[in-house]
């Protein structure tokens, strides 16, 4: 689009090839025409170079708006990818735990039948052991859709998906410095897109104001004449014009035109606003959940340290006849419980550091490109913006 409305600055050249024979009474003349065609809009008030402009700024801000569905795109294999790996972590510490429960179901069963145990104890025990192999089910259906889903983003047909991203949550390294807010601004492709929009529709507007103006062209021919073949490249011909087109009546399309684009430019403006407050939002709405999210890990650890304590003592007063089974059972619900909370915080920090990283936006180029020498260079902001 860029490319084509740039064509108005330059001539129209054509080339011209007439024919034609006279039918009556005598000889039949014939006639050949051939030769040369020009016309030039001369760009008086800009309507052309301001409609290049914003043609040129809408590719730029579709540049943009790709940056910005790549970074989404990447930001949402990383969730994905994360998310497997907290997956897996969970399903070995289920493992772990049903071997657990299963061995203290061995030991239970032996009691009763020493008769130190009734029935009861032996079936809330078997209660547990299933109660976490449906657990592994449930991890188990998570650990394939996830798998399904970075197969379809990474392009790939989700029935062949298979992946082994381990079982071990990376630590994050230090937040990163979220720089000034001019700096974000810059980086957000978003925020770079709604701003390139906005310059857009101020050249729209500009165009639709000078369409109103005359307009004023060159016109030039160069043509050959002939009546029979031997008259060829003989009689040349070169004509000159120019042309003043003032519009007089229009029914009001012109003003039209201008009271529908002021409008839009205010709305690209009040849009770009709008995205420049979600932008220092996001960022700090992810740095307050960072710094919570690690006070709440501090938490669940110290509740899974004391569910330990608090589990090991129980079990120890069971054989003395200090404890109830049903406390030694809730207390290892607890613990098993607790256990798998600290994995799902974890995972939830990484994601939210994966949002911090997403709303900083860092600027990137990917290959190829080609958008016909569009400008990088932006334009200084409009001060005069249409009520």
């Amino acid at each position: 689009l860029a490319r084509r409305e740039a064509s108005d600055l330059l001539p129209d050249v054509d080339g011209i090839i007439t024919s034609n024979r006279i039918f009556g009474p005598g000889p039949d003349p014939r006639r050949l025409e051939w030769g040369l065609d020009a016309f030039y809009q001369i760009d008086l008030w800009g309507q052309i170079l301001s409609r290049v402009e914003a043609e040129r700024f809408r590719a730029e801000a579709t540049l943009a708006d790709y940056h910005a569905v790549a970074l989404s795109l990447a930001a949402e294999v990383a969730r994905t990818w994360f998310s497997l790996i907290e997956a897996h972590a969970q399903l070995d510490l289920l493992m772990e735990q049903t071997a657990t429960n299963r061995a203290g179901l061995v030991a239970k069963e032996l009691l009763f039948g020493r008769g130190f145990l009734t029935s009861a104890d032996v079936l809330r025990q078997r209660q547990l052991v299933q109660s976490t192999l449906e657990q592994e089910v449930v991890v188990q259906a998570r650990i394939e859709v996830l798998e399904h889903q970075l197969a379809v983003l990474l392009g790939q047909l989700p029935q062949e998906a298979r992946y082994n991203p381990g079982a071990e949550l990376p630590a994050l390294p230090p937040p990163p410095a979220t720089g000034l807010p001019s700096e974000l601004l810059m980086r957000r492709p978003d925020v770079r897109r709604d701003y390139l929009a906005f310059v857009a529709a101020d050249r729209d507007l500009a165009s639709a104001i000078s369409a109103q103006y005359p307009r004023f062209s060159l016109t030039a021919s160069l043509l050959n004449i002939a009546e029979s073949p031997e008259m060829s490249f003989r009689n040349w011909y070169l004509s000159i014009g120019s042309q003043l087109i003032a519009p007089l009546v229009d029914g009001g399309q012109r003003r039209a035109e201008v009271d529908r684009t002021a409008p839009v430019v205010a709305e690209r403006f009040n849009e770009y606003g709008q995205t420049m407050l979600i932008a220092f939002r996001e960022v700090e709405d992810n740095l307050a959940l960072e710094r919570y999210q690690r006070q709440r890990i501090e938490r669940l650890d110290d509740q899974v340290r004391l569910a330990q304590l608090a589990s090991s003592q129980l079990r120890e007063r069971y054989p003395l006849g200090d404890a109830e089974y049903l406390d030694v059972l809730s207390a290892i619900q607890s613990q098993q419980s607790l256990q798998r909370e600290p994995l799902s915080a974890r995972l939830e920090l990484i994601l939210i550091r994966i949002g911090l990283y997403l709303a900083l936006a860092g600027d990137f180029d990917t290959q190829p490109q080609n958008f016909a020498n569009v400008p990088s260079d932006l334009p200084p902001l409009p001060t005069d913006v249409p009520e």
